[in-house]
């Protein structure tokens, strides 16, 4: 099974049955609260998604994250580490801080902590202008393309072709691409981004 890191498209984010409904009003209940406007403009998931098209996004995490702790350790402050990772839930609009519900989700039981992509998206172009992340790295991942090229030899190839600071340590560069591709795709498909 594994974790992944998904898109979530209308229906299921507000969705009674799926567990994000709650999830959903509570934060419009804390967004109300701040004076801010509630997050109900969540585009439909499509029904169905073409490879590489960017409509929905899908990676799995199954390599080690002790390559990318250090590599946060060497570029990212305490405070960027955690907006760049730690967080449960990705919305595509900005928070002045980070959010904590005391509602449990798939990835945590006590509580969700929902972040916002510009935040997000900000530190994590920082951390992958500092490991030289290849252009070549997939920017659509519909369906496991980010973790297919980095498990299945073409992050490898290109790594020993043209050798960089990303190429030191590919499990810890995947997942700088991953919190930076799954924050592009919220900002730019104006969804929310979830652990599954």
């Amino acid at each position: 099974m594994g974790v992944y890191l998904i898109s979530v498209g209308a229906e299921e984010w507000f969705g009674e049955e799926t567990g994000w409904g709650e999830i959903a009003t509570a934060l419009n209940d804390d967004l109300r609260q701040r004076g801010l406007p509630p997050y109900e403009s969540v585009p439909d998931e499509p029904d169905f998604v073409v490879r590489g098209s960017g409509q929905a996004f899908e990676e799995k995490l199954i390599s080690s994250v002790d390559g990318f702790d250090a590599l946060c350790e060497a570029h990212l402050s305490q405070g960027e580490t955690e907006t760049l990772s730690h967080w449960s839930v990705l919305v595509p609009f900005s928070l002045g801080e980070v959010i904590r519900l005391p509602i449990g989700s798939a990835y945590t039981e006590s509580s969700t902590v929902v972040a916002g992509a510009p935040q997000v998206l900000a530190v994590a172009q920082r951390l992958a202008t500092a490991i030289e992340l290849p252009a070549e790295t997939p920017r659509m991942c519909d369906n496991l393309d980010l973790t297919m090229w980095f498990r299945e030899g073409a992050a490898k190839e290109l790594a020993a072709a043209r050798p960089g600071p990303w190429a030191d340590d590919l499990d810890a560069a995947f997942y700088a691409a991953l919190y930076l591709r799954a924050a592009e795709h919220a900002v730019r498909r104006g969804c929310p981004i979830v652990y599954s």
